[in-house]
C-alpha cells in the first residue's frame, strides 16, 4: 500500500479556525502543492489561505481566469504528478462540470470543494443552502462514480479535506467536500494531531494506466516527465490511453470498471454515524451543517423519553443504500431535513422499507433545532 505518515502542516495542538481555512490546512497536511482556482462567495477565504501557504509550502498557485480553466489546471497539475484541487460555490460549480467529466473519465485524483450556497443561479451568494448534491454526482453527462464527503464541523472540514485527497489517490477518482456556507464560515476550535496518515498515487513502470486485472483493482498511475507513453484523452481509450471509439467492446468495459472501482469497494469508503438507534420508532437522517440542529433536537426529545435515534451521512456518495436500508428495517419513519427540495430523501426511499418524511426549507437559512424538534413532535 502507498500509506505513509507525515508531520501536519501547523504545530499540534488547539487552533481557532474558520470551515474554510480549515480546509486549506487540511490540503495543505495531506500533501497538495497544487492550487487553481476562481474567487466566488462563500468559498472565497480557502482561496486566499491557500495562497498565502501554498507560497510558505514550496507549492503553486494560479488564479484562473474562470472556473473552467481552473478545473483544467487542476487534472493537467494532477498528470504532472501533483496533488491538487480547487474550491467554488454553485455557479462556479455548474461551469466546472465539463472538466470533472473529463478527469472522471481519465480517471485523474484531484479534490473539488464546493461551499454550497442558495441557488439556483446566482441566487442569494452569501446565504446558505444544500442543492448541489444530485449535482455533484449527475451534473456531467455519462455513466461515472465520484466520491463526496459531507463534513458538519471544522474539525472535520479539516479531517474531511485530507480523507477526500487519501480516497482521490486511493481510487484516482475526482472527490468532493461538500461543505455549505454555515460551515465554511463557522469558527470553532480545531485539534491538530502531530501527524498525518496520506496516501500517495500508486506508480508502475510499464503497466497500462488505464486498465486493471479486477474490478476493484486501480491502476497504477504514471505522470509526465517519467518516460511513461502517455495518451490521456476524453474519448473512448483502451487500457493504454489509445482512442477506441469505434469499439462498442473497449468502451462498455471502460464504463463498467470506472464504476466499478467505487461501487465495489464501498465498504472501505463509505461512513456513516449513528445514534440512540437501538430503541429508536423515528430516526432522523441527516448530514452536513444541519445535522447539528438534527443532533440537539434528538438530544432533546431523548431527554424526554421519546424513541428517537439519529443517523448522519458523512459519505453522500456513493449512497449509503445498505445503511439506509438497514435503518429503515429497524424503525417506523426515517425523517429527512434538508436544506434543499428534498435531494437526499428523494435517494433514500430507494433503498428504505419504511417510510421516508422530507422537510425541505430554501429560505437561505440554517435548519435550527427547534424546528427539526417541532416536526419530530408531529411524527412522535
Amino acid at each position: 500500500m502507498a500509506w505513509k505518515r507525515i508531520k501536519a502542516s501547523l504545530p499540534p495542538g488547539r487552533h481557532y479556525f474558520s470551515g474554510n481555512e480549515a480546509v486549506a490546512e487540511g490540503a495543505i497536511s495531506a500533501g497538495c502543492r497544487f492550487y487553481a482556482g476562481y474567487p466566488i462567495t462563500p468559498s472565497s477565504e480557502i482561496m486566499e489561505r491557500m495562497a498565502h501557504r501554498l507560497g510558505q509550502t514550496g507549492g503553486v498557485f494560479v488564479q484562473m481566469e474562470d472556473e473552467l480553466s481552473s478545473i483544467s489546471a487542476v487534472t493537467g497539475a494532477s498528470w504532472a504528478g501533483a496533488k491538487a484541487m480547487t474550491a467554488t460555490s454553485g455557479p462556479g460549480f455548474s461551469l466546472m462540470m465539463e472538466g470533472i467529466g473529463y478527469a472522471a473519465f481519465t480517471e485523474t485524483p484531484c479534490v473539488i470543494v464546493d461551499i454550497q450556497r442558495a441557488g439556483p443561479s446566482t441566487g442569494q451568494a452569501t446565504r446558505v443552502g444544500s442543492g448541489d448534491i444530485m449535482q455533484a454526482k449527475w451534473g456531467s453527462h455519462g455513466d461515472y462514480q465520484i466520491i463526496v464527503l459531507s463534513p458538519w464541523s471544522v474539525q472535520e472540514m479539516y479531517e474531511q479535506t485530507i480523507q477526500a485527497f487519501n480516497l482521490a489517490e486511493r481510487y484516482r477518482v475526482p472527490t468532493f467536500l461538500m461543505g455549505e456556507e454555515a460551515v465554511g464560515h463557522l469558527r470553532e476550535n480545531l485539534e491538530i494531531e502531530p501527524w498525518v496518515r496520506v496516501f500517495d498515487r500508486k506508480k508502475a513502470t510499464g503497466r497500462p494506466p488505464f486498465e486493471a486485472k479486477s474490478p476493484r483493482q486501480i491502476p497504477p498511475m504514471p505522470s509526465f516527465g517519467e518516460g511513461e507513453r502517455l495518451l490521456v484523452t476524453g474519448s473512448t481509450h483502451d487500457g493504454l490511453g489509445i482512442r477506441r471509439t469505434d469499439d462498442p467492446k473497449v468502451h462498455a468495459r471502460l464504463i463498467e470498471r470506472i464504476n466499478d472501482k467505487i461501487l465495489l469497494n464501498k465498504p472501505t469508503i463509505v461512513d456513516v454515524d449513528g445514534f440512540f438507534l437501538d430503541d429508536a420508532r423515528v430516526a432522523v437522517l441527516c448530514y452536513g451543517f444541519t445535522a447539528r440542529s438534527s443532533l440537539s433536537a434528538v438530544k432533546g426529545l431523548r431527554e424526554e423519553g421519546y424513541r428517537v435515534g439519529f443517523m448522519r451521512l458523512k459519505t453522500l456518495w456513493p449512497f449509503p443504500h445498505e445503511n439506509v436500508g438497514e435503518l429503515s428495517e429497524r424503525v417506523e419513519r426515517i425523517f429527512v431535513p434538508e436544506m434543499n427540495r428534498g435531494q437526499v430523501g428523494g435517494e433514500a426511499m430507494k433503498s428504505s422499507q419504511c417510510e421516508i418524511i422530507s422537510f425541505c426549507q430554501t429560505n437561505g437559512e440554517v435548519i435550527r433545532p427547534e424546528v427539526i424538534r417541532k416536526e419530530l413532535m408531529r411524527l412522535l
